[in-house]
């Protein structure tokens, strides 16, 4: 498996330092943030993003994915969404990365059948747009759909190839999922895994990879137990808890804590 981090664990860090602490700790890719806040998102232009794809490439780190915001599931007009994951899509493409993550935001009260159907045909529009783009779209476990029983019902009426599921351990533990149960329901869609860790389920502060509750020990070894040969990124959600420990001064050992995970699973 491959180790990757999420720069929103140092919102806002220009790309060169990003870079800098990717090949300085080992990390083989990156999963950039795309909000406008941070330096890379869907508002920048051609030659910003050739820069930044040149750069990355200069580098020899990937861009994992583009991790958006748009809520397949929310209720509103459908064409102002797919118009944002297309946006999405696009950026992608400009800077080689293989995923686009978007969430899916269904309201509270809105009904689950109705909210399934919502996002499955938003996805289903935009696939078309992807697979000519050679980008997958990754639903994550998370919000509304938490669990990856709650994600499939959304991936199945989709099926297409180029949307897929993005594993949030936090998200489906939170959700009362083991972790083989949401390999199982996952695994026909899984495009990649983001780990993490906390303290509790009342206080989801980020923690060190290995100083909390998730069991990341029983994520990796239920991928490896069954030949996934994805990557694992470190979404460290410090843009949300200001007390939070600098992730940089953290990436080191997370990336020696995930070789032992991975050395142990072999």
């Amino acid at each position: 498996m491959k180790l990757a981090f999420s720069t929103l664990g140092v919102p806002g860090l220009p790309v060169p330092e990003v870079l800098a602490l990717a090949s300085a700790h080992g990390y083989h890719g990156v999963e950039l943030r795309a909000h406008p806040e941070e330096p890379v998102h869907p508002g920048i232009g051609p030659a910003e993003r050739a820069g930044v794809a040149a750069a990355f490439e200069a580098a020899g780190v990937e861009v994992l994915g583009i991790a958006g915001y748009a809520r397949v599931a929310a209720p509103g007009a459908d064409a102002a969404v797919v118009e944002e994951v297309r946006t999405l899509i696009d950026l992608a493409v400009d800077l080689g990365a293989p995923y686009v993550r978007v969430f899916p935001g269904g309201a509270d009260g809105q009904p689950e059948a109705e909210a399934d159907a919502v996002a499955a045909r938003r996805l289903g529009t935009a696939a078309e747009y992807a697979a000519d783009r050679d980008v997958r779209i990754l639903l994550e476990t998370h919000d509304s759909h938490r669990t990856g029983a709650a994600a499939i019902r959304v991936l199945g009426p989709v099926g297409h190839r180029q949307v897929g599921a993005l594993w949030d351990v936090m998200h489906t533990w939170l959700g009362g999922e083991q972790p083989q149960e949401t390999y199982a329901a996952l695994s026909p869609y899984l495009g990649y895994v983001q780990v993490k860790d906390i303290s509790s389920a009342e206080d989801t502060t980020p923690l060190a990879l290995g100083a909390g509750v998730l069991p990341l020990a029983e994520c990796v070894e239920v991928l490896a137990r069954h030949g996934w040969d994805g990557w694992l990124c470190w979404e460290y959600e410090k843009r949300w808890y200001e007390t939070a420990a600098p992730l940089p001064g953290l990436l080191g050992r997370g990336r020696e804590y995930l070789g032992r995970l991975l050395n142990d699973s072999a």
